[in-house]
């Protein structure tokens, strides 16, 4: 069980230093398509390769909102589920103090608006386009994932890549409104870190907690709905 709980740390630690990590270090920002497709799948290859990586051992959730899509619909327990949360925030967190040392050290100049944690945020007056946005495409996410992963699937074998690539979409579309989080953990781990920046992300972070989480409530809704018709 212990393993679960480290490969689940470890896998989302690769997700937000790396996605982040191509958001931070990067020069752009949402105005620039070139980094939005960079950014975009900097995440979904950041999940393709952690699939491969741990999936035989935790399933790679590295995600809460995917968490609980999982305890919704069945595959696994409430206790399970909340040790998984916790180390999918513990990683969030290892994965932005590393970032945040590698930008401080070298100095790194930030453009685009983009923050120097990669904290998800939005424009003031934007809350009702950002709560619909991260409710939406995380139930469309989480929807992929419970139905790539699923035991009857004859598409098991290449789950990680369809969870990766619809990850990519997402956040193609996703980032010029709120960054992108539909990942409770991605969003918490650099809001955090935001604060030695003076940031105002913390103040929005509820936003990407509730709405990954309706999304996935919504997705899980969803897919014992098919599997009931199936």
């Amino acid at each position: 069980m212990k393993k679960k709980f480290l490969a689940e740390m470890i896998g989302t630690m690769v997700l937000v230093l790396m996605g982040c990590g191509a958001a931070v270090l990067n020069k752009g920002g949402v105005a620039d398509a070139a980094w939005v497709v960079t950014v975009a799948f900097a995440f979904g290859l950041s999940v393709v390769a952690m699939a491969y990586t741990i999936g035989s051992v935790s399933g790679c959730h590295i995600n809460p909102a995917i968490t609980l899509g999982a305890w919704l619909s069945g595959r696994m327990s409430g206790k399970e589920a909340g040790f998984y949360m916790i180390a999918q925030v513990v990683g969030a967190l290892i994965g932005s103090g590393i970032l945040f040392a590698i930008v401080h050290s070298q100095g790194v100049n930030i453009t685009g608006g983009v923050t120097t944690t990669g904290a998800n945020g939005f424009a003031d007056g934007n809350l009702v386009p950002a709560l619909i946005a991260e409710t939406v495409f995380t139930c469309i996410f989480v929807l992929v994932v419970l139905g790539a992963t699923d035991g009857g699937s004859n598409t098991t074998k290449f789950a990680g890549l369809a969870i990766g690539l619809a990850l990519v979409l997402v956040h193609i579309v996703c980032i010029p409104i709120t960054g992108t989080s539909v990942n409770p953990a991605r969003s918490i781990g650099p809001a955090i870190f935001d604060i030695f920046e003076g940031g105002t992300a913390l103040n929005q972070l509820w936003v990407f907690i509730v709405a990954p989480f309706a999304g996935a409530a919504l997705a899980s809704g969803l897919w014992c709905a098919l599997k009931a018709k199936k």
